[in-house]
């Protein structure tokens, strides 16, 4: 079986033809594979609804040779609170990824693109762990002061199909297992598993999360204030998730860079020995949040291939459970393999409720 891929994100749009295997139940992105920047989607700006009509064009082009597909898996973006899964897409989740909470997020362009390319051929169209996944525990969603409560953001496509993996690793079923997962790269998050579900997560980008290449950290209520009082929200919101971290700390949120420079650069060497210290603090705190001992702790996201860094993390918390690293991001596996449970007969397809109407199972 064949499920095409559609990934669009702020820099452009990744597409992969995956091909289904039965026998070992996953679906992995093969040779045709693309990756087209903005500028070669002739796109002055991240993508968005305006686009969707020249968007599915292009994609339909590209993708004219390739083997006729079984579904069409988009990754889904904001779409209102819903539990982990695979999604079929309907057009009022395609009506509502692009004029809902998530109108301007290029993520929420996933589904609408599957189900245009979808209803071509006749087939699914499915998206596969939401960003807006929250299966956070009620106790874990209270704040101390009445009427606000936390809501997760957090890294859900990768660090769910990274969480799987690890189980499997340690010889478990996700269902069985314990396992923290710490999202490292651009903006950070540490996520803890219970049983199948997030039941805790210290959040990403302005929400929390320890520093990232490009996110800011967890600051103190007095200071983040005062940031707001000096900059604005919208400036204060974006020195949060996009112009902190590695960013503001050294000038750079380069990997490479950072890496060559590490040797002799004081400002990189304070900023790593903290990155290293909120990291583990994350992974400790989100340790606490589970019934019992995890299984597995896992490392993952771009800054999991900086070796030293990875190294002295896994040294300090080696003592609570095994370390696995899995680097980089695995998008376009989650999205092909969270279709493919569904064309298995593994796993159901979940149908999507307007916000308005219904809670998530839970």
């Amino acid at each position: 079986m064949i499920a095409y891929v559609i990934n669009p994100g702020t820099s452009g749009i990744k597409l992969a033809c995956a091909s289904i295997e039965p026998s070992l139940n996953s679906a992995l992105p093969g040779q045709l594979e693309l990756s087209l920047t903005r500028s070669e989607l002739n796109l002055a700006a991240p993508p968005t609804a305006a686009d969707l009509p020249q968007l599915s064009a292009q994609i339909r082009e590209l993708t004219a040779d390739w083997p006729a597909p079984d579904a069409v898996v988009g990754r889904g973006g904001l779409i209102g609170r819903v539990a982990a899964g695979t999604y079929r897409v309907t057009p009022e989740m395609a009506e509502f990824a692009v004029q809902g909470e998530g109108a301007q997020y290029p993520p929420n362009l996933g589904g609408p693109l599957a189900l245009t390319l979808a209803l071509d051929y006749g087939v699914p169209a499915f998206v596969v762990d939401p960003q807006s996944v929250d299966e956070l525990l009620p106790e874990a969603r209270e704040t101390g002061i009445r009427g606000l409560r936390r809501h997760a953001q957090f890294h859900a496509l990768n660090v769910r199909v990274v969480a799987r993996r690890a189980a499997h690793e340690v010889g478990m079923r996700l269902q069985d297992a314990r396992i923290v997962v710490a999202h490292l790269g651009a903006t950070a998050s540490v996520t803890a598993f219970e049983k199948g579900r997030a039941v805790d997560t210290t959040g990403t980008g302005p929400d929390g999360g320890p520093l990232g290449a490009m996110q800011s950290g967890p600051l103190p209520a007095r200071m983040l204030l005062r940031l707001v009082r000096e900059k604005g929200e919208a400036a204060a919101l974006h020195q949060l998730s996009g112009g902190g971290g590695f960013l503001s700390l050294t000038g750079s949120a380069n990997l490479k860079d950072l890496e060559a420079r590490m040797v002799s650069d004081p400002a990189v060497q304070a900023a790593a020995a903290a990155f290293v210290h909120q990291v583990c603090k994350g992974l400790g705190e989100q340790t606490g949040a589970l019934t019992g001992r995890p299984d597995a702790l896992v490392i993952t996201g771009g800054i999991a291939r900086w070796d030293e860094l990875v190294d002295r993390i896994e040294r300090r918390v080696a003592w609570i459970a095994p370390v696995l690293v899995i680097p980089g991001e695995l998008e376009l596996e989650a999205l092909a393999e969270g279709a493919g449970r569904v064309l298995l007969g593994l796993d159901t397809a979940r149908e999507w409720r307007h916000p308005q109407v219904a809670a998530p199972e839970l």
